[in-house]
């Protein structure tokens, strides 16, 4: 099934240091609506970063158009009952306004300082998809009955209901097959990551970030998502964003710091380095190429990327 182009959507992503007071969060929050950007987005770690809940809802009252969004909750973090709640009244608040992501938790740090059990990959994932069905339930209309190998839930009717119908829109990243696989077949907005198994961002991801593994990435989701694979959103977040002159030596640098040839390094829809027209270009021709159309900027690239957000933005 052909699918058509998307238009580009920028979202920014801040994990803030808890000493961030309030008037420099709202001030943030309309600087990232006035450069044009669609949605502000939150991690959800347990080191020195803002509560997602209270920080997405302080930046929509500080904002009227901006949309707010956590990148992502993590599920064992939370009972999904509880988190369905927060999550509508988030959508409520906020005027239709929120994107919910969700993760099956990933950072070894978050776990063994909270003293979590870090559970395998698929017993993660399998706790994730059935939380999500809870989730998907509460929001719906009637009671929820709800037996799992995880949760159990019986006859609860989700209160209060989001304001976007039939629900706010669902975003799930993942660098595997059976993560990726979920994602077609559940979310509207599908994040292309690097597989990360080592329970952090090092230099094993290089290889599953090249432009090879996207692709067999993309296959995946495609595969999966059968009828479902011309509404989606590809999303992928930018772990790497320069505007600059040095394009070359940042690529070779990168390069040698993750196991890649200069031309893997430049190639990586992981990373955006180079002069705004460059940007442009790799922009569109990963569109092209790979369908994606949701780019994730850290904020710390947010004022320099404003030129290419104003090209590009809703086109």
């Amino acid at each position: 099934m052909k699918r058509p182009v998307r238009p580009f959507r920028f979202t920014v992503q801040c994990s803030s240091p808890t000493a961030m007071d309030a008037r420099t969060w709202r001030d943030l929050a309309r600087r990232c609506e006035g450069l044009g950007y669609s949605t502000l987005t939150v991690s959800d770690h347990l080191d020195e970063q803002v509560g997602p809940c209270a920080a997405l809802m302080a930046a929509a009252d500080a904002t009227s158009t901006l949309r707010i969004g956590a990148m992502v909750f993590c599920n064992d973090f939370r009972h999904p009952v509880a988190l369905a709640k927060e999550a509508a009244t988030l959508d409520l608040l906020s005027d239709g306004r929120f994107e919910f992501g969700l993760g099956a938790g990933w950072l070894r740090t978050d776990y063994e300082r909270a003293g979590i059990s870090l559970d395998s990959p698929s017993v993660r994932i399998e706790r994730m998809t059935e939380a999500l069905a809870v989730i998907k339930g509460l929001w719906a209309a009637g009671p929820v009955t709800f037996a799992g190998r995880h949760y159990r839930v019986r006859d609860l009717v989700g209160t209060p209901k989001p304001l976007q119908d039939p629900h706010p829109p669902v975003f799930i990243g993942g660098g595997g097959r059976r993560m990726l696989s979920l994602a077609a077949r559940q979310a509207d907005i599908v994040g292309l990551n690097p597989a990360m198994s080592s329970g952090a961002i090092d230099g094993s991801i290089g290889a599953d970030a090249t432009a090879e593994a996207t692709l067999r990435k993309v296959g995946w989701i495609r595969e999966a998502a059968v009828d479902r694979w011309p509404a989606l959103d590809l999303q992928v977040r930018i772990h790497l964003a320069m505007v600059t002159d040095a394009r070359s030596e940042i690529a070779e640098a990168m390069a040698g710091g993750f196991g890649l040839t200069v031309s893997q390094a430049t190639a990586s829809p992981h990373a955006l380095v180079g002069t705004v027209e460059q940007v442009v270009e790799d922009l569109v021709h990963r569109r092209e190429l790979f369908g994606i159309n949701v780019i994730g900027l850290p904020i710390e690239s947010m004022e320099a990327f404003e030129p290419i957000v104003a090209r590009l933005a809703g086109t």
